[in-house]
Order: C-alpha cells, then sequence, then structure tokens
C-alpha cells in the first residue's frame, strides 16, 4: 500500500539513522503516533543487584505500517518529528491479539 506520509521511512524522504531497538505498542490512541514501551534491566552498584525499569517511546506511526495496540514492534531513531517524536515504526513484527 503506496502511502502520501512525508516522514513515512519507506515512501517519505526521513531516513533511520542510529539505534532500533523491539518493543510493545501499549497505546495508539492518538493520530500518526504509537506509544512503544520497552523493558529495561539496570544494575544498582550499591545494593550489587538488577532492577527492571521499562521507558516509553512515542513513535510515528506510517499509515502503510499501521501498528496497533499490543503489537511487537521494531522502531528506529531519526530525526525529530515534533517535540516529543524521534523514533519511526520501522516494521511490525508480531501483531497482537484483537
Amino acid at each position: 500500500m503506496e502511502c502520501d506520509d512525508k516522514n513515512c521511512w519507506i515512501h517519505g524522504n526521513t531516513r533511520i539513522r542510529g539505534q532500533i531497538i523491539i518493543g510493545k505498542v501499549v497505546s495508539a490512541k492518538a493520530r500518526k503516533t504509537v506509544i512503544v514501551e520497552r523493558p529495561l534491566i539496570k544494575y544498582i552498584r550499591k545494593y550489587k543487584r538488577y532492577a527492571r525499569a521499562r521507558a516509553k517511546i512515542p513513535a510515528h506511526n506510517p499509515p502503510c505500517i499501521n501498528a496497533k495496540e499490543g503489537d511487537i514492534v521494531k522502531i528506529g531513531e531519526t530525526r525529530r518529528i515534533s517535540r516529543t517524536k524521534s523514533w519511526i515504526v520501522c516494521e511490525v513484527i508480531k501483531r497482537g491479539e484483537e
């Protein structure tokens, strides 16, 4: 499906550079934006233990990819698209249950 989004990394003129990470879409309420949650493991030196944490990253969701809530997606770093978005959804790895 061809899309006319200028911020699409496939059909537009925005390129992916930098990190590429995998996470789960926890919110897809905003238009062309998804919130991707990424699990992290932090080491705490004082207690010599690991702690689980998570990062919520807003990412641009082009109409040709159209990720939904519950999907496992791959996102790539890019130039700043808006005040909060610096990531684009590259592909949907696994669709969530509907």
